[in-house]
Formats: C-alpha cells, structure tokens, sequence
C-alpha cells in the first residue's frame, strides 16, 4: 500500500503514527506542510510542501535531542508580555492561511496525481485537511482531527468555518481522537455513513517501554532534580490552550501544605514568562524548567513523579496523559468533556478548573497526600491504557481504517459508474 501524508513532519505525534506504516513496509510519502529534515521520519520519503505561513517558521532544530522544539520561539515571544505577540501571530494566520490553501492547493492536486497513492492522509484538520480536500478528485482520503481542532480553531473565522465543513464534506474517512469530535464532526457534515474510528491522535502509547522504563538516577542527576520528594510534572510545555498561569500560581499554594513538593515543567527551559513567574513567586528551589524531552526521559520522569499536570482549556487525548497513566503518574487535568472520556473524577484521576490555581492546587493537594487514591488509580489507568491505547492495537485498527476507506471508495466508484451507465443508456432510449 502506498500511503501519503499530508501533515508536519516534525510532528511527533505524526512520526509515532507514520512509523508503524513504515516498519510495516508499505510504501510512505510524506508531504510536510513545514520545512525539515529530509531524514526526519527513517524510510520515509519527505516533500516538503510549506503552506499557511509554515515558511515562517520560528522553531528550530536540537541536535542533540533529534527532535524539534520551540524554545527560541517562546523566548523572543515572552518579550512581549502574556503572549500579545503570539496572539497577533495567530489572528494573521487566521485569516491570510485560508487564502494561501486554496492558492496551493493546485500545486498539491498535481503533486498527489505525480505520486498517485492509494491513500492520502491529512494528519491534522486546520490546515493540512483543508488543503487535501481542495486538492484531492478520486483518492480516497482520511482525515484526522486532534483535540482543539473543532473547540479551537474550525470557528475563529467565518472563512475557517467554511473551510471545516467543507473538508468534513470531502473526507471519505475520519480519525478523531475523542468521541466528542466525532460528534461534532458528523454536526458539520461528515457523513456517519462514512468509515470512522475514535483512536488516540499518536497512535497510543508502548505499554512495555512505559511500563519498563527504570528510573534513571543519571537522569536526575542530569537535571539537578533532587531524589525522595513528591514529583509533579507538567509536560505540556507552553501552549496558548494550557493554563501555565494557573500552574505556577498553584505551586505556592501546594507548598503551603506539601513543602517538599517539587515541580517539573518540561518544554519551558529559556521561556521568559515562565522565568518571570518562577522569580515573581519565589519558587525557585522548588520548581525545574527544562527543555522539551525525548519520549523515553519523559517516560522516566513520568515513572518518577507522583503526579501529572494538564491545565488544559482546549484539549482531546493529549499523548502526555495516556503516558502518564500508563506510567502510573496520577493525573491532575482540566475538567473537560473529552478527558472525562479518560478519567472519572476521584476514582483514576482529578478534574479541575484549569483557569483557577486555587482549583488546580486543591487537585494537587488532595493526590500527594492520598497514597491509596494514586495506587488504586494506577491499577485501573494502565489496564485502561492496555485496554484502549496500546500502540500495537490501536495502529492495527488504524491500519483496518485504511482498508475500509479504500474499499468503500472504491464502490462508490462503481456505484456512481453504474449510474452513469443508466443515466446514458435512458437517456439514449428517450432519444430513439
């Protein structure tokens, strides 16, 4: 099978996915709506397809790590206050990306007629979705949306609205990541007729590799985190959607009660605003900003910490969660209709108002002090995990996906032959 993306190649929500479909050994085009390394996902070949301002791009590439992170990006926005300038960025993008889609998606037309795949798969609605379904006639299409697709970005505009509903329209088949998308999805058009799967957006998570990761005393002599403290990690780094906010404000108030607390913030190292908060609080000595983390020293912290912090007002199946769980780090998230689909409250996990550090740091509190709630819930969070988002299952039934979109485009072809042949043939007799 030869199976095309259309999505950012730096991903690696992107890579976990596409990876499977290249140890698998099908054939793998990757057309990658941002500059990056031809090298980026191993067996795959890349075109780079820059589209929707992605040129612009300020983000960079750590060496060291091999993977993609954004610190020089959130330095030189944290100059400017809470994030104006990140703001701005994203109300130009709003309205100048629809634009630049339907000016390239003529070029994206011949470019997937030259490749001629079995299959293309828009990894991401807003905006590699909406190019493919301008740009794709007759191969079967899957597209996919992640958390903050819908809720975020499909009604920032009118002409983003449109684009959405538009594309929903056009897929031949969709991957959402929550059940509350597909919802939504099948609200703007797509047809429930139509294959689907609600499967987490990375593919889910390797159960044995969380569940085996040691924790590495090299790891925290790495990052000078001190060893027999309580843990609590935020692994979201610095997302216009999470209350980082919240987060730091919250920090006082759990020491108050848990003085020996320590926090982790993974993807904040050289943030500025981050910074600012850390020495505005005076936390210091109990708070690490790090930089964002290969997948097997998060897991490592993550086997490490006791708890998990997600102050998300937008969100789906956010990777870090699953990982948390699987690993055994009590979660602490936003009270959201999509992670209520992962976590009841009190029982596997606590919901919060991520907008409120009191909230937040009340959640917190109640985990690091009751020992009993986080082994009952890590008991029930990775047989969860191993029911639901273990990678091998869910890439097999992603893979089941391809297959069903494929064979019901297939005889909507030959449907719609045979109703032309109808069509022709009655009109023919009308005319003798």
């Amino acid at each position: 099978m030869h199976i095309c993306y259309v999505a950012d190649a730096r991903s690696p929500i992107a890579q976990h996915w596409i990876a499977h479909f290249v140890a698998q050994m099908h054939q793998v085009t990757i057309i990658s709506s941002y500059p990056c390394a031809s090298d980026e996902i191993p067996g795959a070949r890349i075109i780079e397809f820059p589209f929707a301002l992605s040129s612009l791009s300020l983000r960079t590439r750590n060496q060291d790590a091999k993977h993609w992170n954004s610190q020089s990006l959130n330095h030189a926005l944290s100059e400017f206050g809470s994030g104006r300038l990140l703001a701005a960025s994203r109300q130009i993008r709003t309205w100048i990306a629809p634009l630049d889609v339907k000016r390239k998606s003529a070029a994206l037309s011949v470019l997937i007629r030259e490749l001629q795949p079995d299959i293309v798969h828009a990894m991401r609605l807003p905006f590699e979705g909406y190019l493919a379904a301008l740009s794709i006639d007759s191969t079967p299409l899957l597209i996919s949306t992640w958390g903050n697709d819908f809720t975020l970005f499909a009604d920032r505009s009118r002409k983003l609205s449109t684009l959405t509903n538009a594309a929903l329209r056009r897929a031949d088949g969709l991957h959402c990541d929550c059940i509350r998308d597909l919802r939504t999805a099948f609200a703007r058009g797509f047809s429930p007729m139509k294959p689907s799967r609600v499967l987490p957006g990375g593919g889910g998570v390797q159960v044995s590799r969380c569940r085996n990761a040691a924790a590495d005393r090299e790891l925290l002599r790495r990052f000078k985190l001190p060893e027999g403290v309580p843990l609590v990690i935020n692994a979201r780094g610095a997302r216009t959607y999470v209350h980082t906010d919240s987060f730091f404000r919250a920090i006082p108030m759990v020491l108050e009660r848990v003085p020996n607390a320590f926090f982790i913030a993974t993807g904040m190292l050289g943030n500025l605003m981050a910074e600012r908060w850390v020495r505005r609080l005076n936390i210091r000595d109990s708070v690490r900003l790090l930089p964002t983390l290969s997948r097997d020293d998060l897991a490592t912290l993550f086997r490490m910490s006791q708890v998990s912090v997600s102050p998300s007002s937008h969100d789906g199946t956010p990777n870090t969660l699953l990982e948390a769980m699987v690993s055994g780090c009590f979660p602490v998230a936003g009270d959201l209709e999509s992670l209520r689909e992962w976590i009841t409250h009190g029982q596997n996990g606590l919901l919060c108002d991520p907008r409120d550090a009191t909230s937040l740091a009340a959640c917190i509190v109640f985990a690091l002090r009751d020992s009993s709630l986080r082994i009952r819930a890590a008991t029930i969070n990775r047989n969860l995990i191993a029911d639901r988002a273990d990678y091998a299952s869910v890439m097999s039934a992603a893979e089941a996906l391809y297959e069903e979109v494929m064979e019901a485009k297939l005889k909507q072809e030959v449907q719609a032959s045979r109703d032309r042949e109808l069509h022709y043939s009655g009109a023919s007799a009308r005319c003798s």
